[in-house]
């Protein structure tokens, strides 16, 4: 009887840990999508393709491409300066 039980509660862990898990493989994929659909607006806005903003989902990358959209010459910047100077 007493094996039956220690049976039964591990279970029951094992199936909360498996929804907590899932829980925040959920948690993780939404924030996830928001983070691409953020960058992939940024750098529309910016000038650039908006699929530059995918390059956010491979792993090196995303660390060049913030860099890259925190320091370089943006296109809407350069047309604006030579409609400036006209």
């Amino acid at each position: 009887m007493l094996s039956m039980v220690h049976v039964s509660q591990s279970t029951h862990a094992g199936g909360f840990l498996i929804l907590l898990m899932m829980f925040g493989i959920f948690i993780g994929l939404i924030t996830l999508a928001i983070k691409v659909l953020i960058f992939c607006r940024i750098c529309s806005k910016a000038g650039y393709s908006w699929a530059l903003g995918l390059l956010i989902l491979v792993p090196i990358a995303n660390i060049f491409i913030a860099f890259y959209l925190a320091f370089a010459d943006w296109p809407v910047q350069k047309e604006l300066r030579s409609l400036k100077q006209q």
